[in-house]
């Protein structure tokens, strides 16, 4: 785990962006996290240890690690963005009830892309899958 916030640090460097300490713990926690968190999560969990710490500052600063390639910004049509740092592609499970996105362990559909780019002539540059459902905690509500 350490490897891949290293990484991203080296990463950040090499494109002559600065490591504050808060940069550094917005980065570890993106990256130590499956959670898919939103700025205000990413805020509330590090603001005890940073008192300077504002949501503006953790805004900021996904801004800075999406526009690197370090962190993936997810916009499900909810009113907040979530942010991953698994740039691999893969797909994502979200609960229409609590808002909850996992990870989907599936490969990715590549045959879709194929068959667009021939069926429509467009140079497909990616495509997303979006599937919905109740998470376990929330079926169980439900039942």
């Amino acid at each position: 785990m350490e490897s891949k916030v290293e990484h991203a640090v080296d990463q950040l460097k090499s494109g002559g962006i600065r490591l504050t300490p808060q940069r550094y713990a917005i980065l570890q926690y993106l990256i130590k996290s499956f959670t898919h968190p939103t700025a205000d999560d990413i805020y509330r969990a590090l603001s005890p240890q940073y008192p300077s710490l504002s949501v503006a500052t953790v805004y900021n600063n996904l801004k800075v690690f999406v526009d690197a390639g370090l962190v993936r910004e997810l916009t499900y049509g909810d009113d907040s963005s979530r942010f991953d740092a698994d740039m691999s592609d893969h797909y994502h499970v979200t609960c229409t009830n609590c808002g909850t996105i996992v990870d989907l362990d599936y490969p990715p559909v590549k045959e879709v892309e194929r068959a667009a780019a021939s069926l429509t002539g467009f140079s497909v540059l990616g495509h997303r899958l979006e599937i919905y459902g109740l998470c376990p905690t929330c079926k169980g509500m439900h039942s």
